[in-house]
């Protein structure tokens, strides 16, 4: 949801008269770092934004964002953002619908809530707030390249994340042909209300079964693993790009992510159900501790004669099992010398991870690891939108955005017996997103 730089550049892009100049800022960021796009010396370029994310029934998020660059001579160039968003709403819990009324227990142990009989298993109470710190500073090194460094800082609720990158950038064949390389290291703690669930433990639903509160809260707390957890991630990328002509660009990249440590979502369940598919029990999913994932991405930009075309495709696969492709196309057209409008669209597909499992079967050995995340199952989903903006006689300009999202879960091969067939299993998610945005 957050802004991404490929949307800043294309509101930057020039008229057509000075094509490789507006195709060279066009070229995306490595590494989610600002891209190298030589600004007015002593002159700071802001970006502001408010974008907003509504599923039905489901998450709502709410984002800002506000960014500023200066170039401080010869291509010493500060970008930094600071995000801030918070999330409401209701939160799939991975369980699966039931023909009769379910009790759930909320993940801090404090307090109970009900689903009836065939709704979707959603836990009403999430709430977060994320606030998000980025600098970036890059800069020639000597004829031809450049570097660039920089951090992250996200902190959540019960997340922090902490990440520094630098990459480096070559120009080749007359600066037709740049190559470049970057690396990033991440580090993330996670500290969960309530605790880290103990893999498999059963959820403790029925509080009138304990003598006392304190009883019931010993119960709970054999549940949870104490203290916080970490993860540590590595993403190497390499990329080339290339001015075909006056008119095209294109790039290529490869990306490599590796990452270990805590990847469970302690908020998620799976339902335990008997033949007659009726749960028996709820226990606590269990993913593996490490991750490797590769990408490979192809993007083309055509500056036309009222605009530009850009298209791409990334192909992403992990030792997760998750297979995923990706088709993004945005076609910018110039209404007149300030206004332009910009159709989207996105399509996405991806196989289910080999833990995936809806549900559990009563009385089946328990698997080593498994998730019930529908976010991790087969899925297509795509997005459709416009976006239009218009410069203003000052320079400054104003964008507005609306966008229309669906996710839509498939069925990976699994069996439903009994009540479970008459059960939504692989519900649509749908939602809206609109952002305005004004750069000055």
């Amino acid at each position: 949801m957050q802004l991404t730089s490929k949307n800043q550049i294309a509101k930057r892009t020039k008229k057509v008269a000075n094509i490789n100049t507006a195709l060279a800022a066009a070229t995306c960021a490595l590494l989610g770092t600002t891209p190298v796009v030589q600004a007015e010396e002593s002159v700071w370029e802001m970006d502001t934004a408010l974008l907003y994310y509504g599923e039905t029934d489901r998450v709502t998020a709410v984002e800002g964002v506000f960014s500023a660059k200066k170039d401080f001579g010869d291509e010493h160039i500060f970008s930094g953002k600071f995000v801030l968003d918070t999330l409401t709403g209701a939160s799939a819990t991975g369980a699966v619908s039931q023909p009769n009324a379910q009790t759930f227990t909320r993940p801090s142990g404090k307090g109970q809530y009900e689903i009836q009989g065939g709704e979707i298993p959603l836990d009403d109470t999430f709430r977060d707030t994320r606030l998000q710190l980025e600098a970036q500073w890059t800069q020639p090194l000597w004829d031809d390249m450049r570097g660039s460094t920089g951090v992250h800082f996200s902190k959540e609720y019960d997340y922090l994340s902490i990440a520094v990158n630098g990459s480096l950038a070559r120009d080749f064949n007359q600066k037709n042909t740049t190559v470049s390389a970057g690396l990033s290291l991440a580090f993330d703690t996670i500290d969960p209300e309530g605790g880290r669930p103990v893999a498999f433990s059963e959820m403790v639903i029925d509080e009138g079964q304990f003598a006392n509160e304190q009883a019931y809260q010993a119960a709970f707390d054999a549940t949870r693993q104490k203290g916080s957890d970490d993860k540590s991630t590595i993403d190497l990328m390499f990329g080339v790009t290339q001015i075909i002509n006056r008119r095209m660009l294109m790039q290529f990249n490869y990306g490599l992510s590796t990452s270990d440590g805590y990847h469970t979502d302690p908020f998620k369940v799976l339902s335990v159900i008997n033949d007659q598919g009726l749960t028996q029990s709820l226990v606590y999913e269990e993913r593996p501790t490490e991750r490797t994932r590769h990408s490979f991405y192809w993007q083309t930009k055509y500056a036309l004669d009222s605009g530009v075309a850009d298209i791409s495709y990334r192909y992403a696969t992990d030792d997760w099992d998750i297979n995923s492709h990706t088709i993004d196309s945005r076609l910018r057209f110039n209404l007149t010398d300030n206004t332009y409008i910009q159709p989207h669209f996105r399509y996405y597909q991806q196989g289910a991870a080999e833990f995936y499992h809806p549900f559990l079967l009563e009385g089946s050995t328990l698997p080593t690891f498994a998730s019930a995340d529908y976010r991790l199952g087969e899925m297509t989903a795509y997005t459709l939108g416009l976006k239009y903006g218009m410069k203003m006689p000052s320079g400054n300009e104003w964008a507005f955005r609306l966008e229309y999202y669906q996710q839509d879960p498939k069925n990976a091969g699994f069996d439903a017996p009994g009540a479970l067939q008459q059960q939504d299993l692989y519900p649509s998610v749908k939602a809206v997103i609109a952002q305005v945005s004004y750069s000055f």
